[in-house]
Formats: structure tokens, sequence, C-alpha cells
């Protein structure tokens, strides 16, 4: 107890979290775990292998859709062998160094996934607002710009992430919430002044996911009042129904996303909610997304279809 006082003392690794108080069950829980794990995985891999090859669906729509898929992969590789670790084999531990790495890895991740669905936001306000523009303004040359940004925002706004975290001394207790390294925790475990840290972590949530999130409210805002100015019923709803799939990406991502924040900062450390909402933050959207999209679009649908019937 005594060295966890001696701001000297340095821990060389942290300790990740499971369900505590259900450690007898990990293997039996392993199950649902590698089976959200491998549907993710393949369900994001065969969204983009479905798109790459089908030249009809080289369109806005779909490459921004496997921009999404590409970024939900990113997010379930680099959680998996931390939480199938913890269920697999109790394998708690992860070095310093690991966790930091982790910690980047994530929020770009994270960072980008934000990025691409402001992206799809735009792409259906400018279907919906101006379609004899759409073809024009949305080249595939613009849209490997757009990607290249989105991908470059996410790793300079979260580069200086670990260096932030290497710089402090880590001498209090070393137990994780999660079964994943994330800024926002990892930091109050050091024995050190972290308002720097405090300061650029909010800084950050604001300049990408507040203004991300505010972005798309906006544009579906100008949808809307699009949508609702079209005097055919069925043309309003037909354009409504090409939004539903975002829509459903957007309160997947951003809702878990939101919560675990304001959990964080104003809710009991290690609750029980806080650790289950943190696996729906990161598992649920590369979970649901793909499923969403291949059962609400009907050309993904019919090309998925045409696969397994053929």
């Amino acid at each position: 107890m005594a060295a966890t006082n001696d701001s000297r003392f340095q821990y060389e690794m942290f300790l990740l979290t499971g369900i505590p108080g259900q450690e007898g069950a990990y293997l039996w829980l392993s199950i649902p775990f590698c089976l959200i794990y491998a549907i993710s995985i393949v369900g994001n891999l065969f969204i983009v292998f479905i798109i790459k090859t089908n030249p009809s669906l080289h369109e806005p729509m779909y490459i921004f859709l496997s921009m999404l898929a590409f970024t939900d992969l990113g997010l379930s590789i680099t959680t998996m062998l931390t939480t199938l670790g913890i269920f697999f084999l109790n394998s708690r531990e992860i070095s310093l160094d690991a966790c930091f790495a982790q910690v980047f890895f994530i929020h770009t991740l994270e960072c980008i996934e934000s990025s691409v669905l402001v992206l799809m936001a735009f792409d259906r306000l400018l279907a919906i607002r101006d379609p004899l523009r759409y073809a024009s303004v949305l080249t595939l040359q613009r849209l490997a710009k757009m990607w290249l940004v989105c991908v470059l925002r996410g790793v300079v706004v979260m580069f200086p992430f670990p260096f932030l975290l290497k710089r402090f001394r880590y001498c209090r207790e070393n137990i994780l919430t999660h079964s994943y390294c994330i800024h926002g925790e990892v930091m109050t475990l050091a024995c050190a002044d972290i308002t720097a840290n405090n300061i650029y972590g909010l800084y950050i949530t604001l300049l990408t996911e507040g203004l991300d999130s505010l972005l798309i409210f906006l544009s579906y805002v100008i949808i809307l009042k699009t949508v609702l100015s079209i005097t055919s019923k069925a043309e309003c709803l037909t354009a409504l129904n090409t939004c539903v799939s975002h829509l459903c990406a957007v309160l997947v991502f951003y809702t878990p996303l939101i919560g675990l924040t304001l959990l964080h900062r104003f809710g009991k450390s290690s609750s029980l909610l806080q650790i289950l909402l943190g696996y729906v933050y990161l598992m649920f959207p590369p979970l649901m997304n793909p499923i969403v999209y291949s059962v609400k679009s009907k050309h993904l649908r019919a090309k998925i279809l045409r696969i397994f019937v053929n």
C-alpha cells in the first residue's frame, strides 16, 4: 500500500476489467462476444467486398458505406484481442505502451467514423436537395480526397494522446473499468496534474464528435425542410426512407458515446452500467451497421442475395 502512495513508484502494466462478479462465467460469456466479433468482422468485410466487386455499386452512397465498414472493421480488430483475452484466458494485463497504442487507434478510428457519418449526411442532403448536381459534385476523385481528409483528421488530432499519457507516472490503482484503454480513463490513474490532458481531451471532443454531430443535425434540418416542401406524399416518404439507414448509424454511434462520456465525468466509477455501456460503445456500431444497411438498401440486398442464391 505504501508503494502506491509513493510518486516514485511506477506501474509496468494496467489491469483491464471484464464484467465484475461474473468471473466464473467468463468461458460462457466468451461465446456471445466471439459471435459479435465474428459477425462484425465478416459483415463489414462482406460489405467492402460486395461494393468493390460490383461496378453498379460504385456510387457515392455505397462508397461512403464502404468507408464506414472499413472503419468499423478497424474498431473491431482494435478491441478484440484484449476483450477476448479477458473472457477466454482471464488475461487482464496490458503493458503501458500497448495501452497507449490502443488509445490512439480507438480514438483515431472513432474520429474517422464520426467524419464519415458527416460525409454520409452531406451525401443524403445533396441527393435530396440538389439531385441534378449529385453525380457532378461527388466524383470519385473528390470522394478519395474526402476519405484522405477523414483519415488525416483522425490521425493528426489523436496523435498527441499517447504522448500526453506517456509523460505521466502511474502510481495509483492500476485497474481500468473496461476491457480496453481510452484516454479519459487512463489519465485519471496518473500521479500528476492532468489539467492539460483534460483540456485537450475536451477540446478535441468538441472539435470532432461535437462539431460533427452539430453538422449532421443541421443537415437533417435542411433535409426535413426540403422533404416537407414536396407536395407528393409518396415522394416525400421515398426521400425520407433513403435516410433511415444513416439515421440508425448515427444513433448507434453517438448515443452510447454521449452516454459513456457523461458517465465517465459525472457517474459512479466502475458502475455496472458504465462497464456495459463501454461494450455497447465500441461493439454495437460495427455489429449493427452492416446488418441495417444490408436490410434497408435494396440494391445492396439484391447483390448479397444473388451471391447466396447462385
